[in-house]
């Protein structure tokens, strides 16, 4: 559902394919690889050995013409302009990764200073704001109440996070030279059934496409993009 979600909040900022896509902290490359798909050139650029191994098993699934607008580097996010070379891309991604570091300045620098001018960054991250949902929904009162002045939790895979506001986000791209666009939810409802313990049958592609269409219309609108745990922040950089 996430990468249904995003892939189309991206696909309505992103200029045409062929155009280049730096990924950084691509993963596995469950949000480039749709996009190599859709005819966009793809650079997924990860620290981690084995993420990169996981994703080049998962490029030879991919149509041949696809897998061939696909290239892998092994690189911190925080080293991103010198891994690169200094090539600067149409559009540079950053997904779920912010959250693992202790501050957000280096890194969104470095998104910043790949994108090219009028090139579109994308960031997605844990909302600050709605720290309290995940608690609250598994009903762990005491740490929903503490949580609604925390800046950060234990993720699902148990590992210490941070999390961010669409505001100070922005104003580093702004610093940067890149203007806020729009920003969006990721999901809601469907978390909120996953915490629940309400089962979701994901064989029914009907059931799957009426809650993915839904969730998309919630991530456009308030009060309800503003309840989801997390959030995608998407600007432009100038053309100066």
């Amino acid at each position: 559902m996430r990468t249904y979600v995003l892939h189309r909040q991206l696909l309505e900022h992103l200029p045409e394919p062929p155009a280049t896509v730096l990924d950084v902290g691509g993963g596995a490359g469950h949000q480039s690889f749709p996009l190599a798909q859709a005819g966009y050139e793809v650079t997924l650029l990860d620290p981690s050995p084995a993420m990169l191994a996981k994703a080049q098993q998962r490029l030879q699934g991919l149509p041949g013409e696809a897998q061939r607008r696909v290239a892998f580097l092994q690189a911190d996010g925080e080293n991103a302009v010198e891994a690169v070379k200094g090539r600067r891309f149409a559009a540079v991604l950053c997904h779920g990764v912010l959250g693992y570091l202790e501050r957000p300045e280096p890194l969104v620098n470095q998104l910043c200073q790949c994108a090219a001018a009028g090139g579109v960054v994308s960031i997605m991250a844990g909302n600050a704001k709605t720290l309290a949902v995940r608690p609250a929904l598994e009903r762990r009162w005491d740490d929903a109440l503490a949580a609604f002045d925390a800046t950060g939790e234990v993720g699902v895979l148990g590992v210490p996070t941070r999390a961010d506001t669409v505001e100070h986000l922005s104003e580093l791209m702004q610093s940067q030279g890149v203007e806020t666009l729009r920003w969006y939810g990721v999901w809601l409802f469907t978390d909120w059934l996953d915490f629940s313990g309400a089962e979701i049958d994901l064989t029914d592609s009907r059931q799957v496409a009426a809650m993915a269409a839904v969730e998309l219309e919630a991530s456009r609108r308030d009060p309800y993009r503003q309840l989801s745990r997390p959030f995608h922040l998407v600007g432009r950089k100038g053309l100066g």
